[in-house]
């Protein structure tokens, strides 16, 4: 007999970064509580107005309002989730667009990661959404269809429709193993290390090395790396580093 276990609402989290008015964050706190989320990070807004989040919010998602977290840019804020998933109106052909996915593929891997990882939902703000430098933190994305008549949707509506697709695979998972994958903060230094090694060995060019970056950071992102692969190929990188210092001694 199967059993149901599907995803785990309490290891998803929504990530509002910049967002422009104070009650769309009550809306989507009020939103994500509607579905079982209940962890909100806001991230990059100075001084947000409490009131007003609280009263989009309704005394029904107070809980989540009063657990909001706040920082002060995306990269911390992202730090120790294994998983983000970025949302994104903007078409095209750039690198970025390899792993683009619609709502309910990307419950589907929510509900299969979640076991054991930590996720991240993460909207841009109402005007222009996430650019490509903040979708580069993102292992998945996720566009919403909409009419080609109009496409802008309100911030609450996507985090209703992403979160919607979130509860419905919670509620008809098969029982899976996910293993534990690394860290944001991880995949990021990592990151770093990379660029360095891969400029010192001349694959990158040192004056704009993010370029060829995009690439290699969209393929690594599709194999799902473990905190060991991570160590693996920062292994690596130093010892390319200690080959490409002997080259040149």
């Amino acid at each position: 007999m199967e059993k149901n276990c599907g995803a785990r609402l309490d290891n998803v989290a929504i990530v509002l970064y910049k967002p422009k008015y104070p009650g769309n964050i009550g809306s989507a706190a009020r939103c994500a509580m509607n579905m079982g989320i209940e962890k909100l990070l806001v991230v990059g807004h100075p001084d947000p107005d409490e009131e007003a989040i609280r009263q989009m919010a309704t005394h029904v998602a107070a809980p989540v309002v009063e657990r909001i977290r706040y920082f002060a840019d995306l990269p911390e804020a992202l730090g120790e989730f294994q998983y983000v998933v970025g949302t994104t109106a903007r078409r095209g052909n750039s690198n970025l667009r390899v792993a683009m996915v619609k709502p309910r593929e990307m419950a589907q891997t929510v509900a299969e990661l979640s076991g054991n990882n930590e996720i991240a939902l993460v909207f841009g703000p109402e005007d222009r959404g996430l650019t490509n430098r903040e979708l580069q933190y993102c292992h998945l994305l996720v566009s919403i269809p909409t009419s080609d008549r109009f496409r802008s949707l309100n911030l609450s509506h996507a985090v209703m429709i992403l979160c919607y697709e979130i509860f419905t695979a919670s509620m008809a998972g098969k029982e899976s193993f996910s293993p534990r994958l690394a860290t944001s903060r991880e995949l990021e230094d990592m990151y770093a290390h990379l660029k360095e090694t891969l400029i010192k060995i001349d694959f990158l060019w040192a004056d704009n090395p993010d370029h060829r970056l995009i690439a290699i950071r969209r393929f690594l992102s599709r194999v799902r790396l473990l905190s060991k692969d991570v160590k693996i190929i920062r292994g690596i990188c130093r010892h390319l580093d200690w080959f490409a210092g002997k080259q040149k001694s």
